[in-house]
């Protein structure tokens, strides 16, 4: 820790000092308003200081108000956007960065079930610690622009967007083919007209009110609908997939979680598939996020296949129709609607059994390939269209509903999960391929069509046999997988028992929570369904209640059905207004939306908090996120953010972006244009001999092990955090070193997107380079300004290389390197005594947008009077990049022995001499005489002895 003494001289760059002067600063940068960005028009508008000045909006992810606040593993993102920001500022960029607050959702709940305070209250104390925080980490945040999802004048426009979904439906013929979302009044319309067909037949104007509204419903982009869902009795909730553990428990509680239909809120993202896909392209994202993107959504082509059976068709997806023949048995999922029917009387006791556990397992874990094979076999029989066998239909947890349709048509012979289950249920495995002769030889056997010598199943080309029937389908012989499938394909179509199709493994998104903290749906409900409230109705405020929790059950009752806080809550859930038709009586809905929402759009809000009129207004979105042309999408410029979100934040973001996008409501076809993926700060964690978690800072270490309360503890490493017990505050950092400091160590410990260890030990490495770098400039005993003279060429030039680099490494966020560049610049300054006065502001600029507060002082001493926030950052001048000496590597015999260094303009005869003079290359050649000396100017020495 820094502390002062006696010796210490009294203007050292010190903790104390070092929060005197940060504070100061933040007050300083608060009362000139310095980080303001302008908008183009508006409010915040100033044409003028907007003019002739390139853009550029940076973007973290925006934190949830935690109870516990910040700890110093949540920074790194923040400092590297406020690093580029500044940095940015200072190339004379118009920079939009702010921050605000994803304050809706679980966690907040929970934290205040836990604490007995209404969730406003604790959510209002979290956000304004987390604020008081993030200013002593000096982010230069443009706080007029700063939200939270909780505010009902922002999440007004939250529940407007849900009207714009539910107000709209998907038109796939739309933009020739491409497809757009259109309001759900031109849909009417063309139903109305005759334009549309209605789903029967029938005229627009034969149909009952009911059955109207049930046609538009069945077309909207938010929808409601029976849906299989999470189910956590122990919380009164339903959790997104993202919530629930490997081991099918809910993360929060830990309580086991259950797969229900249940009626939810949907939203039609997979309407969007093809285009959440084929825009990736247009994206500057790392090709592992956008693989993780594609993965997630899952395009895959194939058939659509009908088996019929005493119940009706069983429709089945598959990408290799062609092994239609090769097709024994068919798998339902648990859940599958025909399950029920399809089970004859003796199978119904076990199939009922097989389905309760199943709903207890997770869908990884149902489909872990690993595990055993399980099913039950429903009694009944499908009839295959290809060849008019009957085969049995069974049901099995490896099959998804969320998935195709929820039902499967097995090939044992060419599929490994099929192949195993029949072998494990001793159904029938028929060839419909003979595998090359390799493949047996791989698998040391002999060549055979009898399966049962076969170890595995087999997949790819190879000729086709026992694939042929009499209504002119023949595959026999042919040796092409494609040519299998496009035969097969055209034979389904002509007889109408399938047809070509492109599915997803992506599902709509359950939009629906049985919460209370959470945004009320604008949504009331007449004797039809649901209605959407006119926007004269927003927002839709959440009802101030004591009793906020949900109603919870046993954890076991898998049965118990949720009941929203909401609900309890008579005088609010039903509603007289008047939507058009006179006065009447409606049931409010009671579920809320999930915390997804509120941060699925808070970019735009960002670029005009204030305005009352419009979510964006047009212009503004037009100046800070519109397309550059190119095929530029628009978007964010640098968006910053964990890993974590990868798949379903920015997928929900895209989708409602694009939405707004197809309605006019924005410019930008994309929300964020490129992501940067920050690591992770992990930090020491310790188990003692039960393997719980006991307190790190309790921990002491004694000749390499480690104890606590004189006990031995393992150490590892993890994420920071209070599960782990190893949270750090950077309260504790800003009191020791200081705030620049910890921007510096952060910064400094590794590439942006790498994750590094945390040693607060190590933290005073870039403490003790401040320090440096002040007593360049400062003396010690009297606080004063003491440059030295002007630089020598030789400083010059190191200082425009420096100049040069730390450019190049700011604008690729390498800030670590920039880091390492100002160290060297430095202690070659600290040898001179002094810091040069020529050199003095390009230094403290260059520091500026890493440590800022230490740099304004600097810059004060200077003798400026203003900030240097908007100065402009020292650009290199190219004759002193150019430098009047070369290192070149010494080879001896071929081996690399020694580096000389020679001027430029030296002749080969010196750069011989100089090379044979040199101590290493005389070892190396132990007195022996060179028969050649090559000298390959400007580039290395080969000696041959």
């Amino acid at each position: 820790m820094a502390r002062a003494d006696s010796d210490t001289p009294p203007f050292r760059y010190s903790s104390t000092l070092a929060q005197d002067i940060e504070l100061r600063w933040q007050d300083w940068w608060d009362q000139h308003h310095t980080f303001e960005a302008p908008n183009p028009s508006g409010p915040l508008g100033d044409p003028a200081a907007v003019a002739g000045r390139e853009k550029m909006f940076v973007l973290d992810m925006f934190p949830y108000p935690s109870g516990a606040g910040l700890h110093v593993g949540h920074p790194l993102g923040f400092i590297g956007t406020d690093v580029y920001s500044r940095f940015k500022r200072m190339a004379g960029y118009n920079v939009c960065y702010s921050m605000g607050f994803d304050a809706f959702g679980l966690p907040a709940e929970q934290y205040a079930v836990q604490t007995g305070q209404h969730p406003a209250i604790t959510t209002a104390a979290n956000i304004a610690n987390m604020r008081r925080q993030l200013r002593r980490l000096g982010l230069s945040h443009d706080q007029r622009r700063s939200i939270s999802t909780t505010d009902p004048e922002y999440y007004r426009w939250t529940q407007w967007i849900f009207l714009q979904v539910f107000n709209s439906w998907y038109d796939t013929a739309a933009d020739n083919g491409a497809g757009r979302a259109r309001p759900i009044t031109e849909l009417v319309a063309a139903l109305d007209s005759g334009e549309r067909p209605t789903p029967d037949g029938r005229p627009w104007s034969a149909l009952s009110t009911a059955e109207q509204r049930t046609v538009v419903d069945d077309h909207r982009l938010a929808y409601v609908s029976e849906a299989p869902v999470n189910w956590c009795p122990g919380l009164g909730t339903v959790v997104a997939n993202e919530e629930v553990t490997n081991d099918g428990r809910s993360d929060r509680g830990n309580f086991p979680v259950f797969k229900r239909n249940m009626r939810q809120w949907m939203m039609r993202i997979t309407a969007y598939a093809d285009r959440l896909i084929d825009d990736l392209d247009l994206l500057d994202w790392t090709d592992a996020i956008k693989a993780m993107q594609r993965n997630w959504i899952g395009r895959s082509e194939g058939a659509r296949v009908r088996f019929a059976t005493n119940a009706g068709d069983i429709e089945v997806f598959t990408t290799r129709a062609d092994t239609l023949f090769g097709a024994t048995f068919v798998v339902l999922a648990p859940e599958h609607p025909l399950v029920t029917t399809l089970t004859v009387p003796a199978q119904s006791g076990a199939v009922a059994d097989y389905q309760r556990a199943a709903a207890a397992k997770k869908d990884i874990d149902r489909q872990d390939a690993t595990r055993e094979k399980t099913g039950v076999f429903t009694g009944s029989y499908a009839t295959n269209p290809v060849n008019g066998a009957q085969v049995p239909v069974w049901i099995a947890d490896y099959v998804l509903m969320g998935y195709g349709t929820g039902a499967i048509m097995a090939v044992p012979c060419g599929d490994q999960r099929d192949f195993e289950f029949a072998r494990q249920f001793a159904l029938d495995i028929p060839a419909i391929q003979q595998p090359p002769a390799s493949w047996f030889a791989d698998r040391g056997i002999e060549p055979s069509l009898d399966t049962s010598t076969w170890p595995e199943a087999f997949s790819g080309d190879a000729t086709y046999v026992q694939s042929a029937n009499d209504d002119g389908l023949d595959l026999d012989g042919v040796t092409s997988v494609a040519e299998g499938k496009q035969r097969t394909h055209d034979w389904l179509v002509t007889h109408d028992r399938g047809h070509g199709t492109v599915n997803f493994k992506l599902r709509d998104w359950l939009f629906s929570r049985q919460r209370y903290w959470g945004e009320p749906f604008p949504i009331v409900y007449d004797e039809f369904g649901p209605v959407a409230l006119p926007d004269t109705a927003l927002p839709v405020l959440l009802p101030e209640t004591e009793s906020f929790s949900p109603r919870t059950f046993d954890a076991d009752d898998e049965f118990s059905n949720p009941e929203s806080p909401l609900d309890r809550l008579d005088w609010w859930t039903d509603v007289e207004i008047d939507l058009g038709d006179g006065p009447r009586t409606y049931h409010r809905d009671t579920n809320v939306m999930p915390q997804w929402a509120g941060s699925c759009w808070y970019e735009l809000r960002y670029l005009d908090p204030t305005n009352d009129q419009a979510l964006v207004d047009k212009d503004v979105e037009q100046y800070w996120m519109g397309p550059k042309g190119d095929g530029h999408p628009g978007g964010v410029d640098l968006y910053v953010g964990g890993v974590e979100h990868a798949v379903l934040h920015l997928l929900y973001s895209r989708f409602w972006h694009k939405v707004l996008f197809d309605l006019g409501h924005v410019s930008s076809k994309e929300p964020y244009y490129r992501l940067f993926n920050q690591g992770m700060i992990l930090a020491a964690a310790f188990k003692d001999s039960r393997e719980l978690y006991v307190d790190a800072t309790a921990v002491q270490e004694r000749d390499g092990k480690f104890f606590y309360q004189d006990q031995p503890v393992r150490r590892e490493w993890g994420k920071m955090g209070k599960s782990l017990k190893n949270a750090v505050s950077p309260d504790e950092m800003y009191d020791a070193y200081g705030a620049d400091t910890l921007r510096l160590y952060e910064m400094s410990t590794g590439p942006m997107d790498a994750s590094r260890p945390w040693e607060t030990r190590d933290v005073v490495g870039m403490y003790r380079f401040l320090q440096r770098v002040w007593r360049n400039f400062v003396d010690e005993e009297t606080g004063e300004l003491r440059l030295g003279a002007t630089a020598d060429t030789d400083t010059l030039r190191l200082l425009h290389r420096t100049i040069a680099d730390v450019r190049a490494d700011m604008d690729e966020l390498h800030f670590n390197t920039a880091i390492a560049k100002l160290i060297e610049l430095n202690n070659a300054l600290t040898k001179r005594g002094a810091c040069p006065s020529d050199v003095a502001e390009p230094l403290v600029l260059m520091i500026a947008p890493l440590c800022p507060h230490v740099a304004e002082e600097l810059w004060r001493k200077l003798g400026h009077a203003d900030s240097l926030t908007h100065t402009p950052f020292p650009v290199a001048d190219p004759a002193l990049l150019l430098s009047d000496t070369v290192e070149m590597p010494v080879q001896v015999n071929g081996k690399f022995r020694s580096r000389i260094v020679v001027s430029t303009s030296a002749s080969d005869d010196v750069v011989r001499a100089a090379a044979l003079a040199d101590d290493k290359v005389i070892n190396a050649l132990g007195g022996a005489t060179p028969k050649k000396v090559i000298v390959v100017p400007g580039r290395t020495v080969n000696i041959v002895a």
